[in-house]
């Protein structure tokens, strides 16, 4: 068995929507997001893949494109934002065209994130 692992990065803003308003992040502020999506497979012997990265990548466009330099908030689904709402909402987005997917780590920052591997 194979893992692969396919990073792409998004900037959005949000604003958290249930934290009191004397939290931070009740205000509108901006996050450089890194998205890790890990994939397990065999390896096909007759290209010598389980899956080719940009195959990977091409499931993804879709939804980084709704997500990235967008304000989450706007979206249905993400109107309280959390990493954790974010992520679970990648996963449900994505595993449909990716079945190969079996985790998604979410990273705000160089010491934050989020792991997640579907329910």
């Amino acid at each position: 068995m194979h893992k692969l692992v396919q990073i792409i990065r998004f900037e959005s803003a949000r604003r958290l929507t249930k934290v009191p308003k004397e939290h931070p992040c009740s205000n509108l502020y901006g996050l450089s997001f890194k998205l890790e999506i890990h994939i397990e497979g065999k390896m096909n012997p007759e290209n010598g893949f389980v899956m080719d990265f940009s195959d990977i990548e091409e499931s993804v466009m879709p939804i980084r494109n709704k997500i990235d330099h967008n304000y989450l908030n706007d979206i249905k689904g993400l109107e309280n934002p959390t990493s954790e709402v974010l992520i679970k909402w990648i996963w449900d987005n994505l595993k449909p065209n990716l079945d190969e997917l079996v985790k998604l780590v979410l990273w705000e920052n160089e010491v934050s994130r989020v792991e997640y591997i579907g329910d």
